[in-house]
């Protein structure tokens, strides 16, 4: 047999004998809820990602940087503690009432992928709390998951768009070892950039293998160090918000 292969049940990149690989995520990671309707209710965005590559520090930045020009909660995941709401709490980076954790009790991507039902019940929470303070209710709810691995995506009927957050800390071959997280996200992060010469990423190497696998989706690349507010991400999440305004 001669000639390029394509094979259905690996994420897409290069397989390790050189063949393309393509994905397709609905075989594999079936999602069983339908998205609700949109109108009377903030946008929802998830945050997921493998465990340290700076989810929460990135809701940190969103919220510093988007909390006074938005109607803002966050919804944060955590197996068995609430150590990122006690984070963002501690860091005043929003008030405390406008922070919900969930306890998942379980690998993180069955809270936001499988069985979603504690985070719609937190983010209603949030919703009747806000809208019966000052009748105006929220504009934007920020859902970040527990840290799992490049398959753990969010159901479409928990959230209307995903970031997914990777770090260069795991090197640059992350993107191309895809997975629905990458692949199909409606943003992919790759966060930490500053740290690409001490762990020795090649940064053209990544966001090009990204970019590549993840045809016309968006891909940022970002440091926190060097641009606390999350600047080009807080542009995209405001972009978001005005075409669910405008429609």
């Amino acid at each position: 047999m001669s000639g390029d292969h394509t094979h259905q049940h690996g994420p897409t990149g290069q397989h390790g004998h050189g063949h393309l690989v393509s994905f397709d995520p609905t075989e594999s990671e079936p999602d069983h809820h339908a998205a609700p309707p949109a109108q009377g209710r903030a946008l929802r965005i998830g945050i997921g990602g493998p465990v340290g590559s700076g989810k929460t520090a990135l809701v940190a930045a969103l919220a510093r940087s988007l909390g006074e020009r938005v109607r803002l909660a966050v919804v944060t995941n955590d197996i068995y503690t609430t150590e990122d709401a006690d984070f963002l709490r501690r860091n005043a980076v929003l008030p405390p009432e406008r922070v919900e954790a969930v306890q998942t009790g379980c690998c993180p991507h069955t809270a936001i992928r499988d069985d979603i039902t504690a985070n719609l019940d937190a983010i209603d929470t949030l919703e009747e709390r806000f809208a019966s303070r000052d009748g105006q209710g929220l504009e934007l709810v920020l859902v970040e998951s527990g840290g799992d691995n490049l398959t753990a995506v969010f159901s479409r009927g928990l959230v209307d768009a995903q970031i997914f957050v990777v770090d260069v800390a795991g090197g640059d071959k992350v993107p191309r070892k895809g997975g629905p997280g990458v692949t199909t996200a409606d943003l992919l992060v790759i966060n930490k950039t500053d740290l690409a010469p001490l762990v020795g990423a090649d940064m053209d190497v990544m966001t090009g293998d990204a970019r590549r696998i993840r045809g016309e989706l968006p891909v940022i690349t970002q440091s926190l160090v060097e641009d606390p507010s999350a600047g080009e991400v807080g542009a995209w999440v405001l972009d978001r918000l005005a075409t669910r305004v405008a429609a």
